[in-house]
């Protein structure tokens, strides 16, 4: 019986977290806002696309480049890391309609 709640748990808790936008799964690690761009590499690998979509402005005035990366597809899901600098900012998900 504890068994199975603790398998009910975990699917609870791991549909959670898929469902929230600013985590993404690597295999047996979490990539969330404020990690680094080293950190993701360092836990997710290469993207399967990298691409600079322009500059933003933080605090002093301060000129930081915006990137996109894209991951997937995992289970037809692909995910977009949005990154400020080197700072992740957002992650979205989107599955394949193909």
């Amino acid at each position: 019986m504890i068994h199975m709640l603790s398998i009910c748990l975990f699917f609870v808790f791991t549909s959670m977290v898929s469902a929230n936008e600013s985590i993404m799964r690597c295999g047996t690690n979490l990539v969330s806002k404020g990690d680094k761009t080293f950190e993701v590499k360092k836990k997710c690998g290469e993207p399967i696309a990298e691409e600079s979509v322009g500059f933003t402005l933080k605090g002093d005035r301060r000129e930081l480049e915006i990137k996109e990366w894209i991951y997937g597809p995992q289970n037809g899901v692909y995910y977009y890391l949005t990154f400020h600098g080197t700072d992740l900012v957002s992650v979205e998900s989107r599955r394949d309609t193909e």
